[in-house]
């Protein structure tokens, strides 16, 4: 897809493939880090991937987006959604779906490369070992 295309869809639609995403590169690095049980991995994977989570991941990625990149999370940050978050203020819910849309916009224009790039900040220690949910402290 166009980057001209992804910018024309509605940003929490960018934001709810962005969450997939996300979920999905976050449990594989958990799988890759070792032993482990499912319901440990599940734990661990719902406190990164939750709003509060990438919300406190979003202040290592934030300062290295590019002009683009930033358009599109203010976009998504902005956008009205139709849910709340149960388990997070608004404003980290808002940084959340803003985080999400860059994440869905970055796949949609195939740069996997940056995608990787941007993930691969987040904390080495939340990834490592079994007890991959008792390090992660977001």
């Amino acid at each position: 897809m166009t980057e001209a295309e992804a910018k024309q869809i509605n940003p929490v639609v960018l934001a709810f493939l962005g969450d997939a995403v996300y979920t999905l590169w976050v449990r594989e690095k958990l799988v890759k880090s070792g032993a482990g049980k499912a319901s440990e991995f599940q734990r661990a994977a719902a406190k990164i991937v939750s709003a509060r989570g990438q919300s406190a991941f979003l202040e290592r990625v934030l300062p290295l987006l590019t002009e683009e990149e930033e358009e599109v999370f203010r976009r998504g940050r902005n956008a009205k959604k139709p849910t709340k978050s149960k388990h997070a203020t608004p404003a980290e819910y808002n940084r959340s779906t803003g985080f999400e849309a860059v994440i869905g916009f970055l796949h949609l224009t195939e740069r996997s490369a940056r995608i990787e790039e941007l993930l691969s900040l987040t904390d080495g220690e939340m990834l490592k070992g079994q007890a991959a949910e008792k390090v992660y402290k977001p």
